[in-house]
């Protein structure tokens, strides 16, 4: 028998509940295009609007929502092929378990062969940097219709299959953070599929393009600084591929129900939004000097340190707790089995993958210089959300753990940042 589920009290609510969700909807879209025009424009201003705005025709094209769909349908064939191994998920509330193909790293690969045939045959890439607000368009759009049909296919799932915190009886807080947790069509994961497959290579793929666009105004080699950024965030989408299978104990899939604040995220946000280094750099070329350069590379290498370290730690530790990397690790046992661990990476301070994201953050806005604010929009942008999820987490935790999260709360008093936070 399918377990019922109670919605969730007012005071257990986020994101402000239905008004704030309902702010998020207008203000995330909004957001987006006042970013994409500001880092377009010649003042570049982040605090106000570009002096000319373009036509409403620059805002859509067949051609684009075409482009768009064709990306979608090529990642998703990718996805399907028989490729890589399978592994289980978590169990879920019926004590099921779902299996997650692990080809994401491979897609990267065979995405990368055919762009890379696809150039050697003329394919001109650089152009799709002029078509970034009707794809931003499209891509808007297509999110909001795949939550449209999400929501409504989440009221023939039994209670089981609802997530824990989506399902209030708001239509708009609902529609916002996903009322179903793991919509399938047979095998096929469309919350884990948009994860990290189309929007994160579709970020690599434009950033490819902007890189390309600059060579080819600069009759040669793209810039320092924009070679810098495009290989940073380059590394950190294959490294995401390459270790896809640790997205399976991130909240966003274990927790979080698949509606417009994922789909929004994973669709839009990421491949237009993180790639504002890239643009802005394609618009406002910066000197960078070989010192410098060199003093942002050891930034970015210490911040990928910490992070990979601290995921791969906590991921070899809820895989096997007797590997010898781990083994020898401190750890407070609680009421559920489990044990935390509070030495190693974990002992620094409590997320502290959330602190190697952040310097890898400022690595790759350094490269833009400190003459405008907008590249560093993303860096700032990471320190809400990461703060915000850490409260997310903290308060999970505490709910699942107990006094053991109390006891490491005391053992590891800092959450992000030693000594500061």
């Amino acid at each position: 028998m399918a377990q019922q589920q109670t919605a969730p009290s007012p005071a257990e609510l986020e994101f402000g509940g239905p008004l704030g969700t309902a702010a998020l909807l207008l203000l995330l879209p909004l957001t987006l295009f006042h970013l994409l025009l500001t880092c377009h424009s010649g003042p570049c201003s982040l605090l106000s609007l570009p002096p000319e705005l373009p036509p409403l025709s620059a805002f859509w094209s067949s051609g684009a929502l075409l482009l768009l769909l064709f990306w979608l349908g090529f990642q998703a064939t990718l996805y399907l092929l028989p490729m890589g191994q399978v592994t289980e998920g978590r169990m879920l509330r019926d004590k099921s378990h779902l299996q997650y193909p692990l080809n994401g790293f491979r897609c990267l690969g065979l995405t990368a062969l055919l762009v890379g045939l696809g150039l050697a045959g003329g394919l001109p890439l650089g152009n799709l940097s002029e078509m970034l607000l009707p794809l931003a368009s499209a891509a808007t759009v297509t999110a909001f219709f795949l939550s449209l049909f999400l929501y409504l296919k989440s009221f023939t799932v039994p209670p089981s299959a609802l997530a824990p915190g989506g399902n209030s009886g708001n239509p708009v807080y609902d529609f916002f953070l996903g009322r179903e947790l793991n919509p399938r069509f047979g095998s096929f994961d469309l919350k884990y599929f948009c994860e990290l497959r189309p929007g994160l290579m579709g970020w690599a793929l434009i950033n490819l393009a902007l890189l390309l666009r600059e060579a080819e105004r600069q009759r040669g080699w793209p810039s320092l600084a924009m070679g810098l950024v495009s290989a940073f965030q380059f590394i950190y989408v294959a490294d995401a591929l390459w270790y896809e299978e640790a997205v399976l104990t991130t909240i966003d899939i274990i927790h979080d129900g698949f509606g417009f604040m994922l789909a929004f995220g994973d669709l839009v946000w990421v491949p237009f939004i993180y790639s504002l280094q890239a643009q802005f750099l394609l618009n406002h070329p910066q000197a960078l000097d070989l010192p410098v350069a060199g003093a942002i590379c050891l930034l970015k290498v210490i911040g990928y340190v910490i992070f990979r370290g601290a995921n791969s730690q906590k991921n070899t530790f809820r895989r096997n707790p007797s590997d010898p990397s781990v083994a020898g690790l401190e750890t407070i046992p609680t009421a559920t089995g489990r044990h935390l661990l509070v030495s190693g990476w974990w002992g620094l301070v409590r997320h502290p993958n959330y602190l190697g994201d952040l310097i890898m953050a400022l690595a790759w806005s350094l490269p833009c210089g400190v003459t405008h604010l907008l590249p560093y929009f993303y860096f700032f942008y990471f320190v809400i959300l990461l703060v915000h999820r850490e409260y997310r987490d903290e308060r999970q935790c505490l709910q699942k753990y107990g006094l053991a999260w109390r006891e490491y709360c005391r053992r590891v008093p800092y959450r992000i940042v030693p000594y500061i936070y």
